[in-house]
């Protein structure tokens, strides 16, 4: 097999298949996979290739089914190798349908069918509500959750999925063992979904009042900052002679010196940095966009990023896959995998989750020990609400032990 052209050729006849495996390994090639990578997908595909032969399908008519078909050869096979290869089917099988060579996904249009009911879910609290995506992508894997508890065999929804008491149920069996901040979110979702289901017409009344609420104290936590020595550890020990670690390098420094917020650095584009003013654009929460300073060193460290770590791409997003494709990151969520990877190499293990929002505590943490005031530290930290800042009052103990009143104690203190 010669790999070295702008095409992968085949040794053997490409049979069913014809140029249309070429032509996918050119789009391929151009979404930057590497050449081991695009081999191993060629010997799927030309495996595919005699099996159609073999069992005699029309190509045009393959779907789904088909690649389930095929996949069953491997029944005894890894489990790494079964999900590979369905990777790779699914992969040329949206190229095909894309091109329209193969035909179209089955049009799934019914009422109640499950899938089409979390896609009008994820719309209204998209374009009705407005809401985030984070917040959506909080809200969706609860009710995903719920809805495919309630599936038929059939893909459609049982009619108890829009009843309270199978709400309620379901909100209590899910409840066992898990974390109040976990139930408080589960509750607020379903919650959510009710009044989804009322307003749709699905339900003839607002059901979200039948759901139990989850009491979260306010204040009632401190802050888990990240000590400024701390983050200079992780800092330093950033490989930034490489391509990630350029990346990475310059994500910490966003995270700690301007305090941004993981969703924030996902979303960030190339025409969000403006180097003649020296600001960042960002794209906080609510989708309201203001502007932060480009400190020299943030400065810096995104050129460099720029110049030397970040991969050919036609994506505007600022921060990249190291891997192909090289499309903008996944989610806030790949900046958190960024960041414990960096506390995991100085041996770091901070306690609970939210791993890149300890930058963020760590710098209002700081600035507060420094002496700026509650307003300066709101504005510093874009928050829209005083008690969002209040809680870093707490972290002033020295301050804090100067107005404390002795406790009451026996002839007093």
């Amino acid at each position: 097999m010669d790999t070295t052209n702008h095409s992968i050729n085949c040794r053997e006849p490409a049979g069913l298949l014809g140029d249309h495996v070429n032509a996918f390994f050119d789009d391929l090639r151009q979404a930057g996979y590497a050449h081991g990578t695009l081999r191993k997908k060629f010997w799927v595909l030309s495996a595919f290739s005699r099996w159609l032969e073999r069992n005699d399908i029309v190509f045009p008519h393959f779907d789904e089914s088909t690649i389930s078909s095929f996949l069953a050869r491997l029944r005894n096979t890894a489990h790494d190798r079964i999900r590979f290869e369905r990777s790779v089917m699914l992969l040329f099988l949206g190229y095909l349908r894309r091109h329209q060579i193969a035909r179209s996904a089955p049009d799934r249009n019914e009422p109640f069918e499950a899938d089409r009911l979390l896609e009008r879910y994820g719309t209204y609290l998209t374009h009705d509500l407005g809401l985030a995506k984070n917040t959506v992508l909080v809200y969706i894997p609860y009710i995903r959750d719920y809805i495919q508890g309630q599936t038929l065999s059939a893909g459609r929804v049982a009619p108890q999925v829009f009843e309270a008491t199978t709400l309620r149920q379901h909100l209590l069996t899910r409840s066992q063992g898990r974390s109040g901040e976990f139930v408080r979110l589960m509750a607020v979702a379903l919650r959510s979904f009710c009044r989804f289901l009322f307003l749709a017409g699905l339900t003839p009344t607002n059901q979200a009042d039948s759901l139990p609420s989850v009491r979260r104290w306010r204040q009632s936590t401190v802050p888990s900052p990240l000590p400024a020595s701390q983050q200079q550890a992780i800092l330093a020990a950033t490989n930034r002679r490489t391509p990630t670690g350029c990346r990475d390098y310059a994500i910490l420094l966003l995270l700690a010196r301007l305090g941004l917020r993981a969703g924030e650095i996902v979303a960030l584009t190339l025409d969000d940095i403006r180097w003649r003013s020296a600001e960042l654009v960002i794209h906080g929460k609510g989708n309201v966009e203001e502007r932060v300073p480009l400190l020299s060193d943030v400065g810096e460290a995104l050129a460099a990023y720029l110049r030397n770590g970040r991969a050919v791409s036609s994506s505007r997003h600022v921060f990249l896959r190291t891997w192909a494709p090289h499309t903008g990151l996944t989610g806030p969520a790949a900046i958190g995998h960024i960041v414990r990877k960096a506390f995991a190499r100085v041996g770091f293990r901070p306690p609970g989750r939210g791993a890149a929002h300890l930058f963020r505590h760590g710098l209002a943490t700081t600035l507060i020990r420094q002496g700026a005031s509650m307003a300066q530290i709101a504005q510093v930290m874009r928050h829209r609400s005083e008690d969002s800042t209040a809680i870093y009052a707490k972290v002033a103990f020295e301050d804090l032990r100067q107005v404390a009143k002795p406790w009451p104690m026996v002839g007093s203190a």
